[in-house]
């Protein structure tokens, strides 16, 4: 565990080099703190950070002074500094307990997983009440730190052209370009140049980027003042069908007695007045060319009670989801859907279920194109902040959540995500490299893991008099790998132990066709599944030679007790020997079953006629020639054993005689 001595240490070193560089104690006035404190309590934490420092600066550190630091960049989304100033914090004696939570958390956000478990479990000695979730904040940082082990094969870039110096997010397409939203400040552009006394930045805006291409695009312009107002708009979708934007607009309202609700959207959880709060609704305008008119709130909206916010729409316009934090949810924010009624209104939002909300913050409801919904949360198990989580299931039937894990989720905020149909291409937005706690719009892509397909090419023998089989490996065999969309294959010859490699890559198709003079060529399909580019795959390739008339034994036929019927599992088999003949047009087959001595001569004969006319009837059905086949029944009249009429064998025995086999014709 951290020491308390060791972080007083820590603390004193810290805040003495800060005291030194300033010249040593300067009167600290009731009138600064006062000043700082009022800044903290408007919610204007970029002026209250800067008035707790310029008071620490001035006199000796005090508990109030350091935890209010910590608090605002806690506040700020900056997790870097949260974190040092907490350490800071818990080092005074009257410190609550509470802020080693918050360092745990900031730590954990800053990806320092082994410190923050350690702070988590001495949360919960320190608090026993909350010692059900010290320990389950405690196992995250391990599954955290073994996604980050073990990532998911996605390639993720910072986008380069769509980012500012403030917050970007929640990118989503358009016909014509990339809607988002952003707090970025614009010299050129008047409703841009105001400052948020929150972050310092200026207020959410929604912008659009018209494409250049399929993946580029050119300088973002704001929407106009029809719908950005002077204060946050923003984030928003776009309902194509009906050519009408949903989007979330902040309204600054009075306080209620008791009860402030939090706010849905991340970054801002408060306003500019001690008397008042900022609460969300949800507006619509309609698209006319480049005007956007006729706004409208949703009918749902209750500013002066709750948020509604974050809207994502199915692309037919006939279910919206959001966020809202009203009476009766499951956290402090939680996903909400609402149905469009016959008549085209809306219907009485309904909470998503136990399955999507928690306890926590559930935010940032979007939609892929492949119809998956997705969100953000900080309430299921997560690497830190916000993760993505994908639903499994349909709507009203939601089964679980889904966590995208390392590199698409990360310890700093993930969220807003924008997908193609797979789910395995798009756009996300991330705190990951924002130093300040701001948010930049990231692509995304899977690509194949490359790894190694480890081959060995065999032959089959049984022992004469016997069902005991040996295997010998084949050299020289020609190799052909062939990718799927390629038009030519690698090539390689078997070593003289049948060894041969390929290089190939996860989740894409490949075909391994072998050759040898004397052997029937053969061909194999796999799809590699490897997770890390030092996984291999093996393959067997059994090759039997094209000697005429010489049995060869289909392993893994069976047949039910008196039965000629075609079993799955003889199907599988079935289905290779359809393979081989594919592979080998040229050659024609007798298929013949075979029975053990039980049962008379003549009821043995029928029944192996019937099996091999069935297993011939299958193949056929496979789409190879009826001429190229041959069905015979030999009942008992080829034991390979010793087990005829009259002697005392055992079913294992018995077993070894039940076989099918074929024969090249000559």
């Amino acid at each position: 565990m951290y020491s308390v001595s060791l972080m007083k240490i820590n603390f004193t070193l810290a805040l003495l080099w800060l005291w030194l560089m300033t010249g040593g104690p300067v009167a600290v006035t009731a009138q600064d703190m006062k000043q700082a404190d009022k800044y903290f309590q408007n919610y204007e934490f970029s002026l209250a950070l800067e008035a707790y420092k310029t008071i620490l600066e001035k006199g000796e550190p005090t508990l109030t002074v350091v935890q209010r630091i910590a608090d605002s960049y806690r506040i700020l989304n900056n997790s870097r500094e949260a974190e040092f100033w907490y350490a800071q914090t818990i080092a005074f004696p009257g410190a609550d307990p509470s802020n080693i939570f918050l360092y745990a958390e900031a730590a954990k956000r800053n990806a320092n997983y082994d410190k923050a478990k350690k702070l988590f479990l001495d949360y919960g000695q320190k608090v026993p009440a909350q010692a059900a979730l010290a320990l389950k904040m405690a196992a995250s940082c391990d599954t955290a730190l073994h996604w980050m082990q073990t990532p998911r094969p996605f390639n993720v870039q910072k986008h380069g052209k769509l980012n500012s110096d403030g917050a970007d997010f929640s990118p989503v397409k358009l016909a014509d370009g990339l809607l988002f939203a952003s707090d970025r400040l614009i010299a050129d552009k008047k409703q841009q140049t105001e400052r948020s006394n929150w972050t310092g930045n200026g207020y959410i805006q929604l912008y659009i980027a018209k494409a250049t291409s399929d993946s580029t695009y050119g300088a973002p312009a704001p929407l106009p003042p029809s719908v950005n107002t002077a204060y946050h708009n923003g984030p928003g979708v776009y309902l194509d069908k009906e050519q009408v934007l949903y989007f979330t607009r902040t309204q600054v309202v009075k306080r209620s007695a008791g009860h402030t609700n939090p706010d849905p959207t991340s970054w801002f959880k408060g306003s500019d007045s001690r008397t008042h709060t900022n609460r969300h609704g949800i507006y619509m305008a309609e698209r006319k060319g480049e005007k956007w008119e006729n706004v409208k709130p949703f009918k749902y909206n209750n500013t002066n009670e709750f948020s509604i916010g974050h809207p994502a729409i199915t692309p037919d316009g006939q279910v919206l989801y959001f966020v809202s934090d009203m009476p009766g949810g499951f956290g402090e924010t939680d996903i909400y859907y609402s149905e469009r009624q016959a008549d085209g209104s809306w219907g009485k939002p309904v909470n998503a279920g136990s399955v999507l909300n928690t306890s926590g913050r559930e935010s940032f409801v979007s939609l892929g194109a492949g119809g998956d919904l997705y969100f953000s949360s900080d309430g299921h198990m997560g690497m830190g902040g916000l993760d993505i989580f994908k639903a499994i299931g349909a709507h009203k039937a939601w089964a679980k959540v889904e966590n995208l894990k390392y590199p698409l989720n990360t310890p700093q905020d993930d969220l807003g995500i924008l997908t193609d149909s797979t789910g395995t291409k798009g756009m996300l937005s991330s705190g990951r490299l924002g130093l300040n706690g701001s948010d930049d719009i990231f692509t995304f892509e899977e690509y194949k893991v490359p790894c190694t397909l480890i081959g060995r090419t065999i032959e089959r023998f049984t022992v004469a008099g016997t069902s005991r089989r040996v295997e010998e490996p084949v050299e020289q065999v020609l190799l052909q790998l062939l990718e799927e969309g390629s038009a030519t294959p690698l090539e390689i010859y078997s070593d003289k132990n049948g060894g041969f490699l390929f290089p190939v890559k996860a989740g894409t198709n490949y075909t391994i066709k072998g050759s040898k003079p004397e052997y029937l060529t053969q061909t194999l399909q796999i799809t590699p599944d490897c997770r890390f580019n030092t996984d291999s795959v093996k393959v067997e390739m059994i090759f039997n030679r094209s000697t005429p008339n010489k049995p060869i034994v289909l392993e893994n036929i069976f047949y039910d007790l008196d039965r000629h019927n075609i079993r799955p599992d003889a199907a599988r088999e079935l289905d290779k020997l359809v393979q081989t003949l594919n592979d080998n047009p040229s050659i024609r087959i007798e298929l013949s079953s075979h029975t053990d001595s039980r049962q008379t001569n003549r009821y043995n004969e029928m029944l192996s006629q019937l099996r091999a006319q069935a297993a011939v009837d299958y193949i056929i059905s496979r789409g190879v020639d009826r001429g190229r086949l041959k069905a015979k029944g030999y009942g008992e009249t080829k034991l390979i054993n010793r087990c005829k009429d009259g002697v005392s064998c055992s079913e294992t025995e018995h077993q070894e005689n039940r076989r099918t086999e074929f024969t090249i014709l000559k």
